[in-house]
């Protein structure tokens, strides 16, 4: 079989928490396609105590437990790295993802992610990542469901895992505006019909009534999208401007 092109190497204390990731739908088609691989390191299997004891109080007192430094730097260091990679850290803290960040890193050929549980890390784990991201302003047992969505959402971007990779040019953020509505058969259902222009087979006015579309869903649900949209808009149009 031939090597798989790209590699995520996990850390985590809970590896068969993504065991849904490898045998369910898409994902699981990928990986079984050697599109990608998942490889997992458990930072119990490098622990040198007769507990494999990952965590300890925490210096100056507190309540919880933090993860100790010594089995990740340790489970870290038995990752083979590739050139082009990138280390992230599951936090809260971190900044919040993106989907430009996802297409980013579809572009690398290795994503390590570290995930953490209990009251947190020792503060020397976080000089192991390049940068730590948050999937939002809440907490979390631990890093694992993260790092899941980060898989998910890097390995459909891969070459290879959707069958038409043409449906990712107008899905919902992936150039700032929400996706626009969509509709199957039968063209009336309950009293709600679909678009007349959709049914037209005029592409030029279906092309220009899903772009409007998007930016009035956009303008109305996410305001805080259409005005980065907006600004985007305005510097592409600049730049043509100087040219």
């Amino acid at each position: 079989m031939a090597k798989a092109t790209y590699r995520f190497d996990i850390l985590s204390l809970a590896p068969q928490v993504f065991e849904s990731l490898s045998s369910y739908g898409v994902t699981g088609r990928a990986i079984s396609s050697n599109i990608a691989e998942l490889n997992f390191y458990n930072p119990r299997d490098f622990t040198t105590d007769n507990y494999s004891k990952v965590d300890d109080e925490p210096y100056g007192g507190g309540a919880g437990m933090v993860l100790k430094p010594e089995p990740f730097f340790a489970a870290f260091d038995s990752i083979p790295f590739s050139a082009s990679r990138k280390v992230l850290l599951m936090s809260p803290q971190g900044r919040n993802l993106y989907q430009n960040d996802l297409q980013n890193w579809s572009s690398l050929d290795q994503l390590i992610l570290i995930c953490g549980q209990y009251e947190g890390f020792d503060e020397r784990i976080r000089t192991l990542a390049d940068e730590e991201v948050s999937i939002g302003d809440y907490i979390l047992t631990g890093g694992e469901l993260p790092a899941m969505i980060i898989i998910n959402g890097v390995l459909r971007l891969l070459p290879g895992t959707l069958g038409a990779p043409e449906s990712l040019d107008e899905e919902s953020h992936t150039d700032t505006l929400l996706s626009y509505p969509q509709y199957t058969r039968p063209s009336e259902f309950r009293g709600m019909k679909v678009p007349n222009v959709l049914r037209s087979g005029d592409h030029g006015a279906i092309a220009a009534w899903r772009l409007s579309q998007r930016k009035d869903r956009t303008r109305k649900r996410r305001p805080d999208l259409f005005k980065r949209w907006l600004l985007s808009q305005s510097s592409s149009n600049k730049e043509r401007d100087e040219i």
